[in-house]
């Protein structure tokens, strides 16, 4: 008796249930990720090595997509691209998707003195100056927060030794925690802080000399208790006096932002002062043109350039450095600076706020292609030449 008959008779009954579709596999999965380019690198998240902790529970599937900082401007399209893609895989009835940040710092040197200098700290912003009063501390002191509410943890050290603003710009003053030799910085608005301003009264002079300045910033680098942080902002001394020499031989700089206001006489100096982090190899992240322009309430479409149009951004193209941006004249960025409320906390929303915010995120987007592509940093002893 054939068996074909009965063969064909169970294919074709009709009450015989499909059979289930394959569970995925995590290969299928990486492979339905690859397609998702970080624009910043220009390569796959999954080469780079974002796609982390993939579990697959029958037909559900869940991973974390780990961003190279909390500020990423596509981590919505991620998220979304990613579930979208894996969700259309055979097999798949759920996609749970976890959007988290590892925050990449620079690399030292095997010579140099990690574990003496900032050992906790991924990532350190020289905020600097060419010449004074172009509001160098109160972008510092902006980006700072700007950082800390893209969920990041920052540290913010005021080095002008001759000119301490952090106690007035953030309302905070009094002597530090001491403890054991070891100093704790104030916290306040989400940010660890320290100043040669909690060290001294509002009408002392500060009279030094050059070692004394040295000694004062390597102990701010070394005897501070920072703690983790992903980015320490250090407004710097105008200039390239002995304040500024020090940082750049001391504290293994990720980067440095020039501060400048469009008119030549400030351009000179800034001048001078990219020139200087160039030439002891720290990467030059961008300039910011302060007080750009100047918008009147009661005529929005207008805008004044009152130190000029385009300075900033003619140098930077002169340069080849990147214009990080333009910040616009705003009183509440004086009144509120002067109250110890930043322009980030008073005024979120205006279009200063959003100006220093956006500048916020370029940096953080630098310096994770320059953590990701940079070779190790040089050991910090710098011998100076003539």
């Amino acid at each position: 008796m054939s068996l074909w008959p009965k063969a064909r008779a169970a294919k074709e009954d009709p009450r015989r249930e499909p059979a289930d579709p394959p569970c995925p596999s995590e290969t299928a999965v990486l492979e339905a990720l690859r397609p998702i380019v970080d624009p910043d690198f220009g390569r796959s998240i999954v080469d780079l090595g974002f796609v982390k902790n993939i579990a697959i529970d029958g037909s559900r599937v869940a991973f974390e997509i780990e961003l190279t900082t909390p500020a990423c401007p596509v981590k919505a399209e991620f998220e979304k691209a990613a579930h979208d893609r894996v969700s259309a895989l055979p097999g798949v009835s759920g996609v749970e998707v976890t959007m988290t940040a590892n925050t990449r710092g620079r690399r030292s040197a095997p010579s140099a003195p990690a574990s003496e200098v900032l050992p906790g700290v991924r990532n350190i912003i020289a905020v600097a100056s060419g010449k004074g009063g172009v509001g160098k501390s109160t972008t510092a002191v902006n980006l700072a927060l700007a950082l800390q509410a893209s969920g990041a943890q920052v540290g913010l050290m005021d080095a002008d030794v001759y000119g301490p603003s952090l106690p007035l710009l953030t309302g905070v003053r009094g002597r530090p925690r001491v403890e054991e030799r070891r100093i704790f910085p104030h916290e306040a608005h989400g940010l660890r802080l320290m100043s040669i301003g909690f060290l001294t009264t509002d009408d002392s002079p500060v009279i030094w000399r050059g070692p004394m300045v040295h000694g004062l910033v390597r102990q701010f680098l070394t005897d501070v208790e920072w703690g983790e942080l992903d980015y320490l902002v250090i407004d710097m001394p105008p200039g390239t006096g002995d304040a500024a020499l020090t940082l750049t031989q001391q504290a293994p700089l990720s980067g440095a932002v020039i501060v400048t206001t469009a008119n030549e006489l400030s351009l000179i100096d800034a001048r001078k002062g990219l020139k200087m982090f160039e030439k002891v190899q720290v990467p030059i992240l961008g300039i910011v043109e302060n007080m750009a322009y100047f918008t009147p309430p009661d005529l929005p479409d207008r805008r004044y350039y009152v130190f000029g149009e385009g300075g900033a951004r003619r140098a930077a193209h002169e340069l080849h450095v990147d214009l990080l941006g333009e910040v616009p004249i705003d009183s509440r960025i004086v009144s509120g600076g002067d109250a110890g409320r930043p322009i980030l906390l008073e005024a979120p929303d205006s279009p200063a706020a959003q100006a220093i915010a956006e500048i916020a995120e370029k940096l953080v987007r630098k310096l994770a292609v320059l953590a990701e592509s940079s070779l190790p940093l040089a050991d910090a002893n710098i011998t100076w030449v003539e």
